[in-house]
């Protein structure tokens, strides 16, 4: 029998780059087909001036496919960076170089990358689950990714306590703004230099889009950070929907029909009583009721001030919305990452990896927009399923790019969406979890048995 040889790549002199370097695809938003035309449309070849030019002669790899192969690892499961920097550039990369190069990368590259990466996917007409009202539906919220215990990250990040003493693993906190009917991320933060979740995310409100209506959770839900809120929303026409903390008092201005108050908070300056300044918001109470189980109480805060515009029923009912950005930390975590550690040695490569995972989702966010086409909702499409075919996918024009036509990879492609509208999932179910931590930290409750509620959810004004 027979036997096919692939053809060795072919070896570059030093004192030349022949690497291939992508181009944003011509075909149009649904016409792409393999990583590096995806990767292209996120960051156009245009916006590769953020990256930094070293003195001397210029490096036989470029940097932009260093940084291109090492998001292309991260998609895959198993294999080496230099063995997947192999399957995108007619080059070889081999393991030493490439953890040399990466080390000698400054952060400002990944996060310039992700400034001009980052951006508005979700449109009117065809997404109508990610708007209300007009709004774009967005939420900030924080995660925390575990390190292995290297001597580099021990030296550099803290353990948190619990009640047996230290943590197993330090942690790296991380906030992400996101587009939440299509868990598309539109920008992200990076606490790798010791940076508190409340402050990451206090840096995410620049980056808020026009038009957006923001949901946050109860941490971010004090008149200090509300105020940032406020500032942001007025500079880019935006509005908010957070989460206020229960023990805040605010003097009631007026009492609206529907239920909702329109009150005065006042802004302290940090670490004293002075009050800075006052500012009007509408707040809205709210009792969460689920039969057989105790009632819970809400309070928000919003600046749409009109009832007419915003009725408070439908407020409290959106805010239950943002729990998608839980599961957007759950696809990230538990289906594309590889293990419940990061990869990474070092606090600076961990950051990498992680900004790479941030890339990752937005690329297939796109992908399940294009397999969607309109027909479906787009978060029907399994994450788990798209990660895996688009993955193979990838592989395959990538080893075959040479030998497979453009015909060839446009039906391929076409068949991978009709297949991935037959894959959806069916709506998900109403439940609720304890607010519990098996190992508890400070103040929270210690999870002995595992349970979940399910049923239909009430909500009162009060």
């Amino acid at each position: 029998m027979l036997q096919r040889s692939r053809p060795k790549k072919r070896q570059i002199a030093p004192s030349t780059k022949r690497v291939r370097v992508p181009r944003a695809s011509s075909r149009g938003e649904d016409q792409v087909h393999g990583f590096l035309e995806a990767f292209a449309q996120l960051v156009p070849t245009t916006k590769w001036a953020v990256l930094p030019r070293r003195r001397g002669c210029a490096p036989r790899v470029p940097l932009t496919c260093v940084v291109q192969a090492l998001v292309f690892h991260l998609v895959h499961r198993f294999g080496t960076l230099g063995e997947h920097f192999a399957l995108l550039f007619e080059d070889a990369l081999n393991d030493s170089s490439s953890s040399e190069r990466r080390t000698g990368l400054p952060w400002h590259v990944f996060a310039d990358l992700m400034r001009c990466a980052l951006r508005p996917l979700a449109r009117a007409r065809r997404d109508k689950g990610c708007f209300w009202r007009g709004w774009r539906l967005v939420a900030v919220d924080g995660t925390q990714h575990s390190v292995s215990n290297t001597p580099q990250n021990n030296a550099a990040l803290p353990k948190a306590k619990s009640r047996r003493g230290r943590a197993a693993f330090a942690k790296i906190v991380t906030s992400v703004l996101l587009e939440v009917g299509l868990h598309n991320p539109l920008a992200a933060a990076i606490g790798h230099d010791g940076r508190s979740e409340w402050e990451l995310t206090r840096s995410l409100l620049a980056q808020l889009p026009k038009q957006a209506l923001l949901l946050a959770d109860r941490l971010h839900g004090c008149a200090a950070f509300v105020a940032q809120v406020l500032e942001a929303c007025e500079r880019v026409g935006s509005r908010f929907l957070i989460r206020a903390r229960s023990n805040i008092k605010a003097r009631t201005l007026r009492r609206f029909k529907d239920g909702s108050r329109l009150v005065s908070v006042p802004v302290y300056a940090k670490g004293s009583r002075k009050v800075l300044k006052q500012i009007t918001l509408r707040e809205i109470r709210i009792r969460v009721t689920r039969p057989g189980h105790r009632a819970q109480l809400l309070r928000l805060w919003t600046n749409l001030l009109d009832p007419a515009e915003a009725p408070a029923l439908e407020l409290a009912e959106l805010y239950a919305r943002r729990w998608e950005h839980e599961l957007y930390y759950r696809e990230i975590k538990r289906v594309l990452r590889k293990n419940e550690l990061l990869n990474s040695h070092t606090v600076e490569t961990a950051a990498q990896e992680i900004a790479a995972l941030v890339l990752i989702s937005a690329m297939l966010a796109r992908e399940r927009v294009r397999a969607a086409a309109g027909e479906v909702p787009a978060l029907s499409i399994s994450f788990a399923k798209s990660l895996e075919l688009v993955r193979s996918l990838w592989t395959v024009f990538a080893l075959g790019e040479d030998i497979i036509p453009e015909e060839l990879k446009q039906e391929l492609t076409e068949r991978l969406y009709a297949h991935l509208r037959e894959c959806t999932t069916p709506p998900k179910r109403n439940r609720s979890c304890p607010r519990k931590v098996r190992q508890p930290v400070s103040k929270w409750p210690r999870l002995i048995d595992n349970a979940s509620h399910q049923g239909d959810i009430s909500f009162r004004i009060l």
